[in-house]
């Protein structure tokens, strides 16, 4: 019979065990569902700014990480409360038994949760690295553009000493062209007087 209570007893502390995990997996739901709209967003935006999407990964890490905290803290909590209420609960022994077929499949439904939480987070590990890899690839665009931009101040400089050299030849060639007229004109003056 002591051993039927506490079978009970046990029994309606997992119902109740499974009864809050069944919460918690609703509120894990819709964290990661959160979480997924905010890895689209940050899939979407990669291309344009590699900056930002480590913001928004860190902002990611947070939350995941907050979100653990928060369901370590509430699940404490509710166990402490249920270890305080199992003397209480001795009447219902018989509402308890029948309850623990359906807790065993609700366990089994919470551990296939669990997986899927698991591979979100790998999820969210590749795309940390893969988003690692992108900023390296914008830093080396980032150089290249650089070496460009030199080249071209480079460019710009000899251009502008060779336009230099060219008003000084054509400065040059329109005083001797000058001179030249001069010589002429002054030829003429010779050849005409008697």
């Amino acid at each position: 019979m002591v051993v039927a209570a506490v079978a009970c007893a046990w029994a309606w502390q997992l119902q109740e065990q499974l009864r809050q995990a069944e919460y918690a997996v609703a509120g894990h739901e819709t964290r990661i569902s959160d979480l997924e709209a905010r890895l689209s967003d940050t899939d979407e935006g990669m291309s344009q700014n590699a900056a930002a999407q480590a913001v928004k990964l860190r902002e990611l890490d947070t939350e995941v990480r907050k979100l653990w905290d928060n369901v370590w803290k509430k699940s404490k909590e509710r166990l402490g409360k249920l270890e305080a209420t199992t003397k209480q609960q001795t009447s219902k022994i018989a509402a308890n038994e029948k309850a623990i077929s359906s807790t065993s499949s609700k366990v089994n439904s919470a551990t296939a949760d669990l997986a899927k939480l698991k591979t979100v987070s790998g999820d969210l590990s590749r795309l940390m690295s893969s988003a690692k890899s992108n900023q390296a690839d914008v830093e080396r665009v980032a150089d290249t553009l650089n070496r460009i931009n030199l080249d071209m101040a480079k460019l710009n400089r000899q251009v502008a000493a060779n336009e230099e050299a060219v008003r000084a030849t054509d400065a040059f060639r329109r005083q001797v062209n000058a001179s030249i007229a001069e010589l002429e004109s002054s030829i003429r003056i010779l050849q005409a007087a008697p």
